[in-house]
Parts: C-alpha cells; structure tokens; sequence
C-alpha cells in the first residue's frame, strides 16, 4: 500500500496486489473500502510494484530538497516556488507536503527515514537478485544512510533535506 496515514484515513490508499486474477476479483471490494486496488502481476508483484513506489518516493523527495535548498540558497522563495509550479509536470503530492514541511523544517515522523532506508535496501536487493544496476536509487540509499549515521533516523523522510543541506555546508 501507499498513501501514508492521510490516505489511510480518507480511503484512498494505493494498493498493489499480486496474485491470482479470480482471487483478486472476490477480494477486490474489500480491498476498495480502503482504496485503489490494482492487480499488478503474479504472486510477489505488489511487493514489486510498493519497491518501485518507494524508488519514485525517494528519488523525488531528494529532487524537492534539492530544489528548496536552491530556492533558499538563491533567495527565491520556495513557497512561493511551490505556489508557481503547482498543476505543471513538477508537481506532486510530494512536492507539495514535503516540500512544505522542509521549508517549515518540520521532520515529526510521518515516513521515518530508518524505514525508508530500509526500503531502499530492499529495492536494491530486489534488483541485484534480478541483475538490474539503478544507480539513482543507489545514491539516494547512500543519502539516506548518511542521514540515518547521522542521527536522524527517526525524522521523517522528508528530511533527506539535512543530508543535502549538510552537503552543502562542505
């Protein structure tokens, strides 16, 4: 699943599903109480597909960090910033909730970055297991964990902020 607490509340959670087709289809009510249910391919596939979630979760939140810290860095306002690029191709319910949280500096845990961490590992494995090289996914794995010696495993993900802000103050 993805979605995160908020899509948990409100039912709109992400889910992936891997399985059996005439299974899926006498769960798949059950599963829409909470969400979208999607079958994505045979057994062990939504655990695929929640890996490939998590690549595009953590690749885009070191891209908003990123692109905060240049705001802040230049002196163009990131809300601002945020604001201009809202319903272009730049915009992303990540965008919008981390970015505003990195520009608050607020990291109360929501998505722990020990968990995303963890996750980037995971996809990692998964991937060398089936001979596939991602070397973004590889540095933002080393970003996290840089962020997680660092003592900020239990931020919020979105705190990938500091570790490109500390790279920064090099």
């Amino acid at each position: 699943i993805s979605g995160g607490p908020e899509g948990a509340k409100s039912a709109s959670l992400a889910i992936m599903v891997g399985g059996d087709n005439e299974i899926f289809d006498r769960v798949k009510d059950i599963l829409k109480t909470m969400g979208n249910p999607t079958l994505v391919g045979l057994a062990g596939s939504g655990q695929v597909a929640k890996l490939c979630n998590q690549i595009i979760v953590g690749v885009t939140i070191g891209a908003v960090a990123e692109a905060i810290i240049l705001c802040e860095k230049v002196g163009a306002n990131p809300e601002n910033f945020i604001k201009a690029v809202a319903g272009g191709f730049a915009d992303s319910k990540i965008l919008q909730n981390h970015g505003s949280r990195m520009i608050e500096k607020d990291f109360a845990p929501r998505g722990k970055s020990i968990t995303h961490l963890k996750d980037m590992n995971n996809i990692l494995g998964c991937a060398k297991d089936s001979k596939v090289h991602l070397p973004i996914s590889t540095l933002v794995k080393d970003m996290y964990n840089n962020l997680v010696e660092n003592g900020h495993g239990e931020d919020d993900h979105s705190s990938l902020y500091k570790e490109i802000e500390r790279i920064n103050k090099k």
